[in-house]
């Protein structure tokens, strides 16, 4: 059987199981979007790193983000403190003078800093010292108390059981210069990474992770230099059968060898792996890396770990110096983990059928011989799949939450300067969803405040603004933005205003068409708005959950359940359209058509209690039912409200409302 075969073969499974060429693409540019937007806020720089912002999807996943304050930049020598204003910026020199390879003591020569850093500093030979142990205690208890401490992280789960994600925040400083000891990996660049990606790496930020070396001077004290920008913008230049390698060696290194391996056990990590892929392309042991070399790619990386193991060295790839094996694959746990990558090594290419992942594909192949693989991406993936992949990502990423005005007219001032910018396609559509997002957030703001005030003047000249933003929202965003203007309307007291937009967007969202929470009619779909623009299915056959802030008083009779929220933690909460939709119509109907009314509260009975998740998914059910007791209890059907609210406790508590819930029960008892 030839090995361009399977590796064709490999290359198709990996696309199911990772992502097309234009999945991945759009994974990170929607990610990107959302990063320019969150670093506006002024307070500190932030990006995803790992295997999510490197456009991996796998589903035990974990979000890795980087924190660092924007007031303190970390320099490596006294002349290039010229470019800074000390008096606005807090300067840390580092001292790598007692350091291993990658390591560095971060010193603050001015001895002036916020609490948390300050607090966080030891004196050593009359200078004072960040301590990356103090630092890194001191700010995850100051962040998340029931979070842990993960090498230089603070670790964490989010969410319910089911849908689960592991994350690790690591809270870093910065440095606009590019290390001193890296320098030699810019000499080594001459075929990959092209010189713009080089220009650009050199001329970004790297950063200082608060853990040190286990064999180092002050392990307590020192930071070590990470590349995390670096890598993801060496991650963004690999063609897709690289990436295709990189994520072949994650599930090998997942699946095959360390199965069945205790934590103790597992010496190898990922970014060992995806090491072993930089140091592969950039010294050319493949010709050509395409579909059909696949599984030649994965075994030059392959016996390059062993090599590795082998020897006891693993060289960090801007650092050569910095041994990444040095404190941990030695003696006999170095001996017995070369006795198993060996033992692999000796199967051939066969040892992938240990992968429940990448068995199949190789099966295929090896059971009809004749096979004809196609790798074209266009046959890979239908237009409908693809979309629902794409806007489940900006939905998942349309979380720019905020209640300040001022923030809210950064990021308009933010979206009008990349209005004619270079922007992907995936950018702009993701674009238009935070505009529509910022505008709905900025028009309720606006009201609210100039409300306050009671100057009629002002209060008429904000709701002729909120109404245009709302509307402007609505023809940039999804079906469901819509609701934003019937809430508006309701909320300024135009019942039937309300109505006439509800009975609008009430048509549009029972198109057969609609696409909502990852589910459509893919066949109605593509003939719909099938080879239309991303921007134009988004307003005309995309639906999305009610987002909510929860500093913002958008409904009266939600403000319970949004205090509620805001006690437990919760920056907003959501609510599926279709019951938003029935409580608007309820509630405006009240004052126009009380025969209407009932019909509403009816349609949202028959909702809430009997869909089978396709409009009422499992995580929106605390809100939907309470949302049913509280258009009970205005009716006056009190032990129909008792019972919903009784429900809505029992749900996963996805939305942080169980203290208002709590509260209606009591008061509807006593």
């Amino acid at each position: 059987m030839a090995l361009q075969e399977m590796s064709e073969s490999v290359y198709v499974g990996m696309c199911h199981k990772i992502g097309t060429p234009q999945k991945v693409t759009s994974r990170r540019d929607i990610v990107d979007m959302k990063e320019l937007f969150n670093n506006q806020n002024g307070v500190g720089g932030s990006m995803r790193s790992g295997s999510m912002r490197e456009g991996f999807r796998f589903s035990d996943s974990d979000v890795d983000t980087m924190f660092w304050p924007t007031n303190l930049r970390v320099i490596w020598d006294f002349s290039q403190s010229e470019y800074y204003n000390i008096h606005r910026r807090t300067l840390i020199l580092c001292d790598s003078s007692e350091s291993p390879a990658g390591f560095t003591l971060l010193w603050l020569p001015l001895e002036r800093a916020g609490q948390i850093v300050l607090s966080s500093c030891v004196r050593m030979n009359g200078r004072l010292y960040i301590s990356s142990s103090k630092f890194r205690e001191n700010m995850c208890e100051s962040i998340d108390p029931n979070s842990r401490i993960h090498g230089p992280c603070s670790s964490g789960t989010r969410g319910p059981k089911e849908v689960s994600l592991e994350y690790d925040d690591a809270f870093c400083f910065a440095s606009d210069f590019w290390p001193p000891s890296a320098s030699s990996w810019i000499d080594r660049c001459h075929s990959w990474p092209p010189p713009h990606v080089v220009n650009d790496i050199v001329r970004n930020e790297c950063h200082f992770v608060a853990i040190g070396h286990k064999l180092g001077n002050h392990e307590d004290k020192e930071w070590r230099i990470s590349f995390s920008q670096a890598e993801y913008k060496l991650v963004c230049s690999m063609n897709h059968t690289q990436f295709l390698t990189y994520g072949l060696l994650k599930l090998f290194l997942k699946e095959i060898i360390n199965n069945a391996l205790g934590d103790e056990d597992k010496l190898l990590c990922s970014y060992h792996m995806k090491t072993a892929v930089f140091w592969a392309i950039q010294q050319n042991t493949l010709p050509q890396w395409c579909p059909q070399n696949l599984l030649a790619g994965f075994w030059v990386c392959f016996k390059l770990l062993l090599k590795w193991v082998y020897e006891g060295i693993s060289p960090n790839f801007f650092i050569p110096e910095n041994n990444m094996f040095l404190s941990k694959i030695h003696g006999q746990a170095q001996t017995s983990l070369f006795s198993r990558l060996y033992g692999l090594y000796e199967k051939g290419i066969a040892l992938l059928l240990h992968s429940p992942s990448i068995r199949s594909s190789i099966i295929d192949v090896l059971c009809n011989p004749r096979l004809t693989v196609c790798t074209d991406e266009h046959t890979l993936i239908s237009e409908a799949e693809f979309d629902v992949e794409l806007f489940s990502e900006i939905r998942s990423k349309d979380s720019l939450h905020t209640s300040d005005l001022q923030l809210c007219m950064k990021y308009l001032h933010t979206v009008e300067q990349l209005i004619g910018s270079p922007l992907s396609q995936y950018q702009v559509v993701s674009l238009q969803k935070h505009t529509a997002t910022i505008l709905q957030y900025t028009a309720f703001i606006l009201h609210n405040m100039c409300t306050n005030t009671g100057v009629n003047k002002q209060v008429y000249i904000a709701d002729k603004m909120s109404c245009h933003m709302l509307k402007l929202a609505a023809k940039f965003g999804c079906v469901s933005d819509m609701l934003y203007i019937a809430m508006y309307y309701y909320k300024t007291l135009r019942y039937r205003e309300a109505l006439s937009v509800i009975e609008m967007t009430k048509v549009k969202l029972a198109q057969p068409y609609l696409m909502y929470n990852r589910h459509v009619d893919r066949e109605r779909y593509t003939e719909a708005v099938g080879g239309h623009s991303w921007s134009t299915k988004m307003r005309q056959a995309v639906a999305m959950a009610i987002s909510l802030h929860n500093e913002i008083c958008y409904i009266n009779e939600l403000i319970p359940e949004q205090q509620s929220s805001r006690q437990n933690g919760g920056p907003a909460w959501y609510i599926p359209p279709h019951v938003l939709l029935h409580m608007l119509e309820f509630l405006s109907s009240r004052h126009v058509d009380t025969m209407r009314a009932q019909t509403a509260l009816d349609d949202l009975q028959v909702l809430v209690h009997h869909d089978q998740g396709l409009y009422v998914n499992y995580l929106e059910r605390d809100i939907s039912l309470e949302i049913l007791g509280i258009c009970q209890q205005i009716t006056g059907n009190l032990q129909a409200a008792l019972y919903s609210y009784q429900q809505s406790l029992r749900q996963y508590p996805w939305n942080k409302i169980q203290t208002a819930t709590t509260q209606r029960i009591h008061e509807l008892q006593f």
